[in-house]
């Protein structure tokens, strides 16, 4: 009988974020979001800021917010390591939104400051638009 559960777990620089048992999830690849179940096939790819949404045993739905890194599926473990990854209901909604104040005022600068670099800016206004989508989105106290 084919598993119909895989292990997950997310880590960060700061340390582990999950390790549970999950019976899918969803994650931000660089090529676009891709869906994993049991049995996977062995995959390494890049990730993109977005939303990684697995669902546990219970059938209950986690979200949270990631900012780049690398997944990896290998008989049936899904290894995520990621810059960053946040918990939709800890993430600080009001933070978020002066991030993206501040990342989108860098951004304006950039076009008469050279000093300011509008890469970083762009990446910065990004990954405060997916905090404040996943927050407003999938925050369970809502």
């Amino acid at each position: 009988m084919a598993d119909k559960k895989f292990k997950v777990t997310i880590a960060t620089p700061t340390g582990v974020v999950v390790d549970t048992e999950s019976e899918s999830l969803l994650a931000p690849g660089t090529e676009g979001y891709l869906g994993i179940l049991p049995n996977h096939a062995p995959l390494m790819t890049g990730l993109d800021v977005g939303l990684i949404r697995y669902r546990d045993l219970d059938n209950y739905d986690h979200y949270f917010a990631v900012t780049d890194g690398f997944l990896e599926v290998s008989n049936n473990i899904v290894t995520i390591i990621a810059d960053a990854c946040e918990l939709s209901a800890e993430i600080d909604l009001e933070r978020a939104k002066q991030s993206l104040e501040r990342a989108q005022e860098r951004l304006q600068q950039a076009s008469t400051d050279s000093a300011i670099d509008a890469e970083r800016a762009r990446a910065a206004v990004r990954r405060a638009k997916n905090r404040i989508e996943v927050a407003e989105k999938h925050n369970s106290n809502n």
